[in-house]
């Protein structure tokens, strides 16, 4: 088995590999990977924006493991990841991983600590809506589908009723994480998978969420409260851990973050937070159109609206750490048609930091500045996030 190492937007290697296992990286879309036209039987193998591991095998032919490891610390990555999830659990949160300097075995101790501090009362217990087919009246009986199954007979029954019981989505997800961790191909330190396994026997009696299935809901309460931190964590590994896939001939078994998307949320949750108590609402993904025939859809990262639905301020976020050249240009054209149909005098792009610093562009007979800011990922949460006031202090100044 061929293992690779590479950085996130690194420069690519030169790997010796069978014609198939190259093509199928290339099928698995984790990596940039072609054959190098100088060496016959090496591929150039080089990582974009996702971070992780994964292994990647040909059936019958050779399984290759790409190692991609990111830019920014792991605790730093986590603190992204995390306050997507949930800014007011982990603005102050303390990730102490020492330990580890990858994503994956950080990720996996981080888990089993939260989800052993969890359980440490006994599994949590709630009420779960059930239907089945039963020979007594339980709950009440759904009449449509008896009708529909057993026209014209007293039994069986099809009732629903609400159980209290251990198996409930909150139990459901720290299983669902736990097994999810512990058939992930390598990584783990064999401490912390011999501790998962613990805790899935813990969970035996819990029903497990089957591949391909979505992952049931839940509500942070009072009830769940000491569940809360191990199941945004278990919501973590659930998301990165969905690279488990067969594009056609080709297995791909994994665990993989897309930094573009993480720095998104990020930026956008954030700055959600640092405009509570300034009025109006904020919507991510927020959709509108660039023409008065509502052809040409476009989807800004954030806009601000006051309470009359007016927009106040439009917002994109752009992972591109690695451009020698400064920011994209096709970025300020992207951002020029935002505040055009938004009909704002300003927008703002927010970059991860790389090569530029903040720039202001006033554009020709148009009366609308783009605002290009640079967000220094590498530095501890509480410099980031007053980063990003200071971003939404400018968002609220320029409102008349």
């Amino acid at each position: 088995m061929t293992a690779i190492e590479l950085a996130e937007h690194g420069a690519g290697l030169s790997v010796p590999l069978d014609d198939a296992v190259g093509r199928a990286l290339v099928a698995s879309g984790l990596v940039e990977a072609t054959p190098d036209p100088w060496v016959p039987g090496r591929w150039q193998v080089r990582a974009g924006g996702k971070v992780g591991m994964a292994t990647v095998t040909v059936p019958g032919g050779g399984t290759v493991t790409v190692r991609i490891v990111p830019k920014v610390p792991i605790a730093r990555l986590l603190f992204l990841l995390g306050y997507s999830l949930n800014p007011k659990g982990w603005r102050n949160e303390e990730v102490r991983l020492e330990e580890e300097s990858e994503l994956l075995p950080a990720l996996a101790r981080l888990f089993e600590r939260q989800a052993e501090e969890a359980l440490r009362q006994g599994l949590l217990q709630g009420y779960r809506t059930t239907e089945e087919t039963s020979l007594v009246v339980r709950g009440r009986v759904r009449e449509a589908d008896q009708i529909r199954r057993h026209h014209g007979r007293l039994i069986p029954l099809e009732v629903i009723h609400d159980e209290y019981t251990t198996d409930i989505a909150e139990n459901r997800l720290l299983l669902a994480a736990c097994e999810r961790l512990c058939r992930l191909p390598g990584g783990i330190p064999g401490d912390v998978r011999g501790r998962l396994l613990r805790l899935s026997v813990r969970l035996a009696d819990i029903t497990l969420i089957g591949r391909g299935h979505e992952s049931p809901t839940w509500r942070p309460t009072r009830l769940n409260a000491r569940y809360h931190k191990a199941l945004r964590l278990a919501e973590l590994v659930l998301r990165g851990a969905s690279v488990e896939h067969r594009p056609g001939d080709v297995i791909v078994n994994g665990f993989f973050f897309d930094m573009a998307g993480v720095f998104e949320n990020f930026v956008t949750v954030a700055l959600r937070d640092a405009l509570t108590g300034s009025g109006g609402h904020c919507v991510l993904q927020a959709t509108h159109h660039l023409d008065e025939r509502d052809a040409i859809r476009m989807v800004p990262d954030f806009v601000w609206y006051a309470d009359n639905g007016t927009p106040r301020a439009v917002v994109d976020a752009k992972y591109k750490v690695g451009k020698p050249k400064g920011f994209p240009d096709a970025d300020l054209y992207q951002m020029l048609a935002y505040c055009t149909a938004l009909n704002l005098p300003e927008g703002h792009l927010v970059y991860a930091k790389g090569n530029a610093s903040h720039a202001a562009h006033r554009v020709r007979h148009a009366h609308i500045t783009i605002h290009q800011h640079a967000l220094e990922l590498d530095q501890p949460p509480a410099g980031l996030l007053v980063e990003i006031k200071s971003l939404a202090q400018r968002l609220v100044a320029v409102i008349p």
